[in-house]
């Protein structure tokens, strides 16, 4: 008989007798591969096969097993005739723990005992047996417009007896080199290498579902700077992903501090210093950003995503704004739907769906904008997927109408497909559109709910008074004065707990590794054990005797 196995390589077939053990399976499928696996009956690692034969284990003709990996461990199979997918580069991405967590779960929402069940309470039927994450009814009743892409991904599988669904972004490239032997574009091009026409639609899924910030004072110390200078402001969102049980198998990303890079901001926009990818960046703000990175990866945190604000006074004194975006006009434009392409690139989403183990990306981007009443609200987003294959083919480009993309000319170099957008009519009748020369933008994004959680517990407990932020110029400045005034205010275990007294201490290098490591898990974790053990160490002691210069004199205490 045949055993089907599948794993990140992708499929091999093993004849193997009834009376065969599990470990003449496992030597027979290391014949293709050579990398460590465990076998399961589930994609999910879920009932593992460890011991017994073919036959006692229950398995016939044709049965599907699951070769499962150790992180990262994906290697070519050998030439076997094994369908294989190879790894993007990109898979030394550290995988997010809230995948894996999902991952071992079977997902399935539970109901209660209905009117309707006529049955004992160890019984079930079809009124209170659970649903899955992706049933319409359910998603409808709750107002949830999108699946989580665990549900989405759980659905393509529906009714194929537990396959995993192998998921592949979109590719609007031409393939080079073409199989069929002619010479790359531009000199050659057939129907193998070129990329098919695109028609756009909504995409029904999202990759993050909620943006939640860890506590309010996040986004009232971020709007400080243009409250006090009226130009606009960038920042990079830092934090981590979380399980949000308000939708199936969903998604959170939770903001723990914002880092402000080096930026010149006026009244309508603001020019970046540095964002991954770019090339031509002034040497500091690229040191600068990898030095937030490290600092961030010390107190457990990574970038989630972006925030930016566009904002004007109405001039009428009482703290109201202009409605700039709202449903006449738009709520994202073009070029920040791209950026946010070029963004989630440089940031993939590393999920076991996808054959090449890269879809989609998690980094989330959001805008203060001013609202119909004249407050100030969140507007969080992503790019779709088709959005961040467009933007990575080249093919698409910003309009001076902030609500439309236009679709780039085809040139002797680029190849632009033909690219299609649908929507419904007043009759409820699809109609298929070209996209050619500019289609609205919201075909190209999906939007997130927003909040703050009820129950407030921050990482950082730092709020008022603060550290200066960095990268203000004239608004805030940042020297051993504000050190020193930082520390001689306030209990010292709350002072310690600040993103950018962490970021101001780690550029003045006066503490080793260890030491500052130290001193980032006292932030973060509040430990008084570990904040005594602090106060002994060298690099606090030479932190304090540069406070002392600046006219730090208090010796504090963190009980």
């Amino acid at each position: 008989m045949i055993i089907r196995v599948r794993s990140p390589n992708g499929t091999v077939r093993v004849e193997v007798a009834p009376e065969n053990t599990i470990d003449d399976l496992r030597n027979k499928i290391r014949e293709s591969w050579s990398t460590a696996f465990v076998l399961a009956k589930n994609p999910n690692g879920s009932d593992g096969v460890n011991e017994g034969t073919i036959a006692s284990n229950g398995f016939g003709h044709g049965q599907m097993l699951y070769a499962i990996f150790a992180k990262g461990q994906v290697e070519e199979t050998k030439d076997t005739g094994a369908n294989t997918s190879q790894p993007d580069a990109r898979l030394d991405i550290w995988r997010d723990p809230v995948d894996t967590y999902w991952n071992g779960t079977e997902g399935k929402i539970p109901r209660t005992r209905s009117k309707l069940c006529n049955h004992g309470h160890n019984a079930m039927c079809d009124y209170c047996s659970p649903l899955e994450p992706f049933n319409p009814v359910y998603l409808e009743e709750k107002g949830i417009k999108h699946l989580s892409f665990n549900a989405y991904a759980r659905s393509l599988s529906k009714g194929t007896q537990g396959k995993l669904a192998f998921l592949d972004p979109p590719d609007f490239k031409v393939k080079s080199p073409c199989t069929t032997g002619h010479p790359p574009w531009p000199k050659g091009i057939c129907s193998k290498c070129q990329p098919s026409a695109i028609t756009l639609s909504r995409q029904k899924f999202r990759i993050v579902d909620h943006l939640e910030f860890e506590d309010s004072s996040l986004i009232d110390n971020f709007l400080g700077y243009w409250r006090s200078s009226g130009s606009q402001r960038f920042g990079y969102m830092y934090g981590y992903f979380a399980p949000y049980p308000e939708v199936p198998l969903g998604i959170k990303a939770v903001v723990c501090a914002i880092y402000e890079p080096p930026q010149e901001g006026s009244e309508t926009e603001v020019e970046v210093g540095h964002v991954p990818g770019k090339e031509g960046s002034p040497p500091h703000a690229i040191a600068e950003l990898k030095s937030v990175g490290s600092l961030a990866e010390a107190c457990g945190l990574k970038l989630i995503g972006m925030i930016f604000t566009d904002l004007v006074d109405d001039g009428s004194k009482t703290g109201k704004v202009v409605c700039k975006r709202h449903i006449k006009s738009y709520y994202t434009s073009s070029l920040e739907a791209l950026f946010s392409a070029k963004m989630q690139n440089e940031l993939p989403n590393i999920s076991d769906y996808a054959g090449k183990k890269i879809f989609g990306s998690k980094f989330v981007s959001c805008v203060l904008t001013g609202t119909e009443e004249g407050g100030i609200d969140i507007f969080a987003y992503q790019a779709s997927n088709t959005c961040m294959a467009m933007t990575d083919a080249d093919i698409v480009e910003a309009s001076i109408n902030p609500a439309v993309v236009r679709v780039r000319e085809p040139s002797s170099t680029l190849y632009v497909p033909e690219v299609f957008y649908t929507y419904k009519n007043e009759y409820n009748t699809t109609v298929k559109m070209p996209a050619k020369p500019t289609f609205p933008v919201e075909y190209l994004l999906v939007t997130l709910s927003h909040g703050f959680p009820s129950e407030p517990n921050p990482k950082f407990l730092s709020r008022k008074p603060r550290f200066p932020i960095e990268n203000r110029g004239l608004v805030e400045s940042v020297n051993a004065n504000s050190l020193a005034d930082h520390l001689g205010k306030g209990e010292l275990m709350t002072q310690l707990s600040d993103f950018h007294f962490l970021l101001y201490v780690k550029e003045l290098a006066v503490m080793s590794p260890d030491d500052f490591r130290l001193l980032c898990e006292v932030a973060v974790t509040h430990d008084g054990d570990k904040a005594n053990q602090l106060q002994s160490s060298p690099g606090w002691m030479q932190l304090l005797s540069l406070a002392h210069d600046a006219g730090y004199d208090d010796v504090m205490q963190t009980d």
